[in-house]
């Protein structure tokens, strides 16, 4: 393959650095399969003419490169793909199947998103606020546990995660993804339709707290109010499941 269909000139981004947009090139050419391990990348002269950049900035992307587990120098000849490391961050979500795993996971998000309702209520923007404001909108409009009620919630916490404005929280998130709002774990048969309504009412009122938390840049108010929304979350999925089972027996 062409040195130059590896590393095309057009992949430089502003709001980035120029040795990051490099490594993230390099990285999707790894992801995509256009580059494999023990493929060789090209040198340090080479890289910086199809680029115009400069030597350090290079070097910088390749220590990028090394701190991630991709490449791999070998003094006196080369810099080489390695195997992409499995991701230590990743849940894995095909094997959170039971309610026991949902409940771990809320423990997890606890300290995770009161940390990130605290970081967005000082740091969210007015289009970001007016995105939340509109996702809470969503949420109030569906009165049912159903899919698109699923979606609004996890938007709105997603919306929170991006107003941070690190992209951990984020990523983790959507690692997380639906299957863990608690919701949608709530089988119709724990809940009966005067308790259902009760939930959504009680949860609907725990992301207005969130959010008017955060619209007032309230940072402790933010993070008092997101642990108490996941605590409660919690609290009524364990109740909600010990129900259940009860009726079981």
């Amino acid at each position: 393959m062409e040195k130059s269909a590896l590393f095309p000139n057009n992949t430089r981004r502003k709001h980035k650095s120029l040795s990051q947009s490099l490594a993230e090139n390099i990285t999707e050419k790894i992801r995509s399969g256009a580059l494999k391990p023990g493929d060789k990348l090209p040198t340090e002269s080479a890289i910086m003419e199809l680029y115009e950049v400069s030597r350090t900035v290079v070097r910088e992307a390749i220590s990028h490169l090394q701190a991630g587990g991709l490449v791999q120098t070998r003094h006196g000849i080369g810099t080489f793909i390695q195997e992409p490391p499995s991701n230590p961050l990743s849940l894995h979500k095909e094997a959170i199947v039971t309610v026991r795993d949902v409940l771990d996971i809320l423990e997890l998000r606890i300290s995770l998103e009161t940390e990130a309702a605290w970081l967005a209520a000082l740091r969210r923007t007015d289009v970001q606020m007016a995105e939340l404001s509109l996702a809470l909108k969503d949420i109030l409009g569906h009165v049912q546990r159903d899919t698109e009620s699923v979606n609004a919630d996890m938007r709105f916490h997603q919306l929170i995660a991006q107003a941070t404005g690190n992209r951990y929280f984020v990523d983790i998130l959507s690692d997380l993804g639906s299957t863990l709002i608690p919701r949608a774990r709530l089988d119709s048969a724990a809940l009966s339709d005067e308790a259902s309504n009760s939930y959504l009412e009680r949860v609907n009122r725990e992301h207005e707290d969130i959010h008017d938390a955060i619209l007032r840049k309230d940072s402790e108010a933010a993070r008092a109010a997101m642990r108490t929304h996941l605590s409660n979350s919690r609290e009524r999925l364990r109740l909600a499941q010990q129900k259940f089972e009860t009726d079981q027996q």
